[in-house]
């Protein structure tokens, strides 16, 4: 690993009667910085999907479009596995911003460069490039969340930093508006975003810190009195890349249940999003501007179902998270259905049936990845949540930028909401089949309490 990404490293603890107050600013602090930052990622993550139409008129295949998007999926879903080894043994605060600067550069190019929309095969290449950046996004923020808030309180810290994705990604449909009406340019699309993205990571990384520790903080867990239940000193130490991958990870059954389910969740999250500008203009005749914005309003839709997904989880279910998720991919179904079947004539009913799949996708998102950082110890948190990311973006991403692409070229529209319909109904059953170890857990930790 290089000398610049090794952990910080922990200094003497500061005097007792600054150590509460130290923490309250410190934790404010870091949160912007990984809220802000994880939404920059999301400004040059998509931009490619709202290029799409362009690309078509160009000449381009719906298909081989799809298979030059599923570059970023692939990238992303080995990155943010292996970079999410590499991050449960780096500094956040320049792993974070190290991998925002390299995504907004790439993304600038493809705004540039006239040589970087050329053919399948570059564009490809380029946004493979992006997606192995932007795998460096999600783990350093996970090790953040997981050293600065307890488990008692990390549901709702998880679901309010998790809408910073659709805070950015939201607003790649402004800037994109912006960029046209300035430059009167499709490209605009990739470099306005990106010059935005730069701003971002430079701020990240002024507000960013490592660990409690590297500041002169105690552990989270001492200074909340909350520990996991079977912490242990050892949980304060940095594990080796075998010892993450082989005890924590890949014997992890329930890690393996949540993940697959992850693959289904994404094909629907990006099934939709991804096409809803191409499939919004042609089976339902919506211009340009109204596209751009139903992609900002899929987004945006989904910063107060994420929260409230994440109250439900915590206070209705009793930190059970599975039957929140499963509560709200049941409704994500009958939204997928009124979205397909909706005729076109009738834009309002669109334009709900897409907000209500923002609303209610990014609920079960969030909640994957935050049982995934509780399945395994803090210092192998990155690496768990990126398991399930390979899933989502290697199985669920590429199938829909690519398997679905190449559906509705042979088989209609018609036939990529089957593939979106059955991908509800597989995740709602692998969701199920972690609930009797979340009732176990729950049952365990009430007899712990009473005795």
């Amino acid at each position: 690993m290089l000398t610049l990404f090794k952990p910080a490293a922990h200094i003497d603890r500061l005097p007792t009667e600054r150590v509460d107050p130290f923490y309250k600013r410190m934790r404010w602090q870091v949160f912007f910085g990984i809220f802000l930052g994880y939404a920059g990622y999301y400004l040059v993550r998509k931009n490619f999907t709202l290029a799409m139409p362009y690309l078509i008129e160009q000449g381009f295949s719906r298909g081989d479009l799809g298979v030059a998007l599923s570059g970023v999926s692939i990238a992303y879903g080995l990155s943010k596995f292996l970079m999410g080894n590499v991050s449960d043994r780096a500094n956040a605060r320049y792993f974070l911003s190290a991998g925002l600067l390299l995504s907004a550069g790439l993304m600038f190019m493809m705004g540039t460069l006239p040589w970087a929309t050329s053919s399948i095969g570059i564009m490809f290449v380029l946004l493979f490039l992006n997606g192995w950046a932007q795998g460096m996004g999600w783990p350093p923020c996970g090790r953040t969340m997981v050293h600065w808030w307890s488990q008692k309180e990390r549901g709702s810290v998880v679901s309010v930093w998790n809408i910073a994705h659709n805070v950015g990604g939201g607003m790649i449909g402004p800037l994109f508006i912006l960029g046209m009406g300035w430059f009167n340019d499709w490209r605009s699309a990739f470099y306005v975003p990106a010059a935005v993205a730069v701003a971002i990571a430079a701020i990240t990384f002024l507000v960013m810190r490592d660990t409690p520790q590297s500041v002169g903080l105690p552990p989270i867990e001492e200074y909340k009195q909350d520990y996991p239940q079977d912490y242990s000193e050892h949980h304060e130490q940095e594990f080796s890349a075998k010892e993450i991958f082989m005890k924590y990870v890949l014997h992890n059954k329930l890690l393996w249940y949540i993940a697959i389910a992850n693959a289904f969740v994404y094909l629907i999250r990006y099934g939709v999003l991804d096409w809803a500008p191409t499939y919004l203009k042609e089976a339902k005749d919506f211009s340009v501007d109204k596209s751009s914005w139903a992609y900002f309003l899929y987004e945006w839709a989904g910063i107060p179902g994420t929260l409230l997904c994440g109250w439900i989880s915590d206070k209705l279910f009793q930190g059970r998270r599975a039957p929140a998720g499963i509560l709200f991919m049941v409704l994500v179904t009958i939204a997928v259905l009124v979205y397909w079947f909706n005729p076109a004539g009738r834009p309002t009913v669109d334009m709900l049936a897409l907000v209500a799949i923002g609303f209610l996708i990014y609920g079960p998102v969030m909640l994957i990845g935050l049982y995934a950082l509780e399945l395994a110890p803090k210092k192998a948190a990155g690496t768990a949540a990126g398991f399930t990311g390979l899933f989502g973006y290697l199985g669920g991403a590429v199938a829909a930028n690519a398997m679905l692409g190449y559906t509705v070229d042979h088989f209609g529209w018609d036939g990529g909401f089957m593939v979106l319909t059955v991908s509800c109904v597989l995740s709602i059953i692998l969701l199920a089949m972690t609930l009797k170890h979340e009732n176990q857990a729950i049952a365990m930790k009430r007899a712990t309490h009473q005795a």
